[in-house]
């Protein structure tokens, strides 16, 4: 973490010098409605542009107590990274370490664990698959829009009544609010952003429905303080009976609560959940009945619900339509559960609702601080809605196979293949997004076999050149809207001016054609637009420091201070050498373009200048002058 860039100050180094608070006003750049996961994670991206006014409503009085999503991919946590409190979300947490399957014994009469395995693979991440309640994920992201220097905060007790967008307007959107007091509330906006839930008001403005069906099957779900004699009550464990249904218990943290997923009857005809009447108690002897022979004391039900299993998803994720496209610009957007819901057993929706919005935020800065033009918006819904629909997919047929009534052994091992086999989407890291303005077609890709273009930057382990720090390449990459240079030097490179960093630093640097000189902002940092990292072959040892190219030394700031956290080396000492690791070519190098929300946009040659001014060219905007 860098910080005193502009003058010492002393405290909390994440709270920034407070500018202003705009958290209540009525005329601003984004408005984001609902205060879940996906509002929250756009808010706090946002929160980090001074020049960008935003606005956070909840219909609620207060911030979330108790949450009902629980379950953190590893992908969660490494975004988590980029807004600086993975380690408070590590530190709390359950750990996923392994998972126990448990079915019919060949009599039909109790249960048997049938296995027990790794939850995730090695070197899938170095983040690992978390349970911690929603309410203090919220927590965390309501910390860092409070230490911004907007100071955001939500504006609770807020309930959207109406949403109009007038074209020609500075701020098209108008939003309208109920208050407690029978008042009513307006604001205008530029852009708003439908975090609202299943039910969203902004989804019903802009002429969307969720579209799909459910599976007609009745599930309560339960945190639970309990004693039992079941061995695998600290380990996640999928348990399907003969005839009684099945669980899915999910460990909590502290160390003793523990959430169960459990299998009602099915819903008939126009039943909804409701008309069912469930109770914790019937929940409770659902449990004990599926368990059995196992005995389930419960001392406490600390939350409970029950629900129906649907899969939906909205047409698309803007207020554009197909034919409109690229003549009239988005101006309102819907994210998590107000464009897809889903089942909550395979621990995605609150995950891939986060994603939705760390995918728009970036975009939206970009667009109002122009650097780039308003087509880059219609990427959101492009790529976001195709991650939706794949989860959907995914979903029906996690819910259908946990469902079944095994006839055989055989049958029933068949959810735990599926389990194992998606294990890397359910980590969140199989997200791929097809070619487009922001991502390459990957023509280079043999350069980086392990930094895959459309997918998340992998990280790996590395030192700092500066100051001989171990730590993860990939936690350079914060959640601040920059655009990421990293190249990986060439054999024999160790920063001369003949080598290939030493040419590249020199275009980058010098030449007319250089994105970093065409989209900085006069007297604005080098880096503040697109940052650079180089990353050398060589033992940090051997390398002086002294001799590396200007840029990567850059000077910033008021005062003109020296930036030494820019180059990086492999970690020769504990290993792996991330050269390997990610497939990195050694004689040739390579550039991998980072997207700001941490997805490769392409993988180029060290030396393809005119590439790497292209790729920037057909996405940001020449900065005004004067």
């Amino acid at each position: 973490m860098q910080y005193h860039l502009n003058g010492f100050h002393s405290g909390d180094p994440a709270r920034a010098i407070a500018a202003h608070n705009d958290a209540a006003g009525d005329t601003v750049d984004v408005l984001i409605v609902g205060c879940g996961p996906a509002g929250l994670t756009l808010a706090a991206q946002l929160a980090q542009f001074p020049d960008i006014t935003t606005r956070i409503t909840e219909r609620k009085a207060g911030p979330l107590e108790m949450g009902q999503a629980d379950g953190i991919a590893c992908r969660s946590i490494e975004m988590f990274e980029a807004f600086g409190f993975a380690d408070k979300v590590m530190k709390e947490g359950y750990w996923v370490n392994e998972v126990a399957f448990w079915r019919p014994k060949t009599d039909g009469k109790g249960l048997q664990r049938a296995d027990r395995i790794q939850d995730v693979e090695d070197a899938l991440s170095e983040m690992p698959h978390l349970i911690l309640s929603q309410a203090r994920v919220h927590d965390f992201y309501l910390e860092v829009m409070e230490n911004s220097a907007h100071r955001l905060q939500p504006s609770y007790n807020r309930d959207l009544i109406t949403v109009t967008r007038t074209d020609g307007a500075e701020h098209p959107i108008t939003a309208t609010f109920a208050l407690p007091d029978g008042s009513t509330e307006t604001v205008n906006a530029r852009y708003i952003v439908g975090c609202d839930g299943a039910r969203s008001v902004v989804r019903t403005a802009m002429g969307h429905q969720l579209k799909g069906e459910a599976a007609r099957q009745l599930w309560g779900v339960m945190d639970i303080l309990c004693v039992t004699d079941f061995p695998d009550i600290r380990l996640k464990a999928a348990i399907q009976s003969a005839d009684q249904g099945s669980i899915l218990i999910i460990p909590r943290e502290g160390g003793y609560l523990v959430r169960m997923y459990i299998e009602l009857d099915a819903l008939h005809g126009d039943e909804r959940a409701t008309d069912r009447n469930v109770s914790a108690e019937m929940l409770i002897e659902k449990a004990r009945t599926i368990l059995a022979p196992y005995t389930l004391d419960v001392a406490q039900v600390a939350w409970w619900s029950a629900y129906e299993i649907g899969q939906r998803v909205c047409d698309g994720f803007d207020d554009i339509g197909a034919d409109e496209r690229g003549s009239r610009s988005p101006r309102m957007f819907i994210a998590g559960d107000a464009c897809h819901t889903h089942s909550p057993k395979a621990g995605q929706g609150m995950n891939v609702s986060m994603a939705d919005t760390f995918n728009l935020g970036w975009k939206l800065a970009a667009v109002l601080r122009e650097q780039a033009g308003p087509e880059l918006l219609d990427t959101y819904s492009e790529e976001r809605r195709a991650k939706a629909k794949e989860l959907i997919d995914f979903d029906r047929d996690m819910a259908r196979l946990f469902s079944a009534k095994p006839k055989d052994a055989t049958e029933a091992a068949q959810f735990q293949t599926y389990f194992k086999k998606h294990g890397r989407y359910t980590a969140g890291v199989e997200t791929r997004y097809d070619a487009s303005m922001i991502t390459g077609s990957g023509a280079h890709q043999q350069l980086a076999n392990g930094l895959r273009v459309g997918m998340r930057f992998h990280s790996a382990p590395a030192i700092r050149l500066g100051d001989g720090r171990r730590l993860q390449l990939g936690h350079v990459l914060k959640a601040d809207g920059r655009w990421r240079i990293m190249a990986f030097a060439g054999a024999g490179d160790t920063g001369q001016p003949d080598g290939g960093i030493g040419k590249l630093c020199d275009f980058l640097g010098s030449d007319d054609h250089s994105p970093l000189r065409l989209f900085t902002p006069i007297g604005a940092d080098i880096d503040s637009v697109i940052d650079l990292r180089a990353v050398f072959q060589s033992d940090h040892r051997s390398i002086d420091l002294g001799q590396l190219p200007a840029l990567l030394l850059p000077r910033k700031g008021n005062f003109g201070l020296i930036d030494y956290e820019k180059a990086f080396c492999p970690d020769l000492k504990t290993g792996p050498d991330l050269f390997d690791l990610r497939g990195i070519n050694r004689t040739k190098g390579a550039i991998a373009i980072v997207r700001p929300d941490q997805f490769v946009a392409d993988i180029l040659p060290l030396d393809d200048f005119a590439g790497l001014s292209s790729f920037f060219g057909h996405i940001m905007r020449v900065p005004k002058r004067g």
